[in-house]
């Protein structure tokens, strides 16, 4: 209502009226035009950085939590593993180790084929000369009937067959292997047919040599069949039945 439509009342002033409305209407422009309410409020509480839950405001700044700080320490143990020097040095150290062994493994394939191709240039025809034994055997057993006729010329013959079979076996590089009577049994070279008892040769020589044996170079062909001594007191044994 404009201040001239106003009644005038006698008792009161106009000019302390009109001064009055002024003032009033001053101070409802000053005010805000809509008073907050209880939703606002709430919301306005909600949105206030100073309501933060103690978390956020650590997350904020920077503050480690205990969970955080298992995770540092799952990270700093993941960055010492896959250290790049720390690996690269382990990787070298593993194909340094891998180099050593194939070198060392190269160097006994090696050895071995150097050794294979030696044997089998010695011992290249083992087999042949297994299977000629036999034949020596009978040839020897020919030459001690052809020696009750020294002078004949069957005997000079063979003699002359002898030499050259113990040059080809020379070259061949195999040996008789010695066994004398009356010398030691070496079982390694030897092979004991039978036991006889013997009153001239300790117990355990070689009263006898029934076959020749023949080695190439360390190499055993066949050993050498002989008859080893028993011992004199062999014979004069006690029987149980006395």
């Amino acid at each position: 209502m404009h201040p001239e439509a106003m009644p005038v009342n006698p008792f009161f002033p106009a000019d302390v009226a009109y001064e009055m409305v002024d003032e009033v209407l001053t101070l409802a422009m000053s005010l805000p035009m809509q008073e907050p309410t209880q939703d606002s409020e709430e919301t306005h509480t909600a949105e206030d950085p100073t309501n933060k839950s103690a978390d956020q405001v650590s997350d904020e700044h920077g503050e480690a939590t205990p969970g955080d700080e298992g995770v540092a320490s799952n990270e700093s143990d993941e960055e010492q593993e896959l250290d790049p020097q720390q690996a690269l040095e382990l990787e070298l150290a593993k194909w340094k180790d891998q180099a050593i062994r194939n070198a060392a493994e190269l160097d006994n394939f090696r050895k071995r084929m150097s050794r294979e191709k030696l044997d089998a240039l010695r011992y290249g025809n083992q087999s042949l000369l297994e299977e000629l034994l036999p034949v020596l055997d009978n040839f020897d057993m020919g030459m001690q009937a052809a020696a009750q006729e020294e002078g004949s010329m069957l005997y000079m013959g063979m003699q002359m067959v002898q030499k050259q079979l113990s040059e080809f076996l020379s070259s061949q590089n195999v040996e008789e292997i010695e066994a004398q009577v009356g010398g030691e049994f070496d079982p390694k070279i030897h092979e004991a047919l039978s036991q006889e008892a013997s009153d001239d040769i300790e117990e355990g020589k070689i009263i006898r040599i029934v076959r020749k044996g023949y080695q190439i170079g360390e190499r055993l062909l066949r050993p050498s069949n002989v008859i080893v001594a028993l011992g004199a007191d062999a014979d004069h044994t006690p029987s149980n039945d006395e």
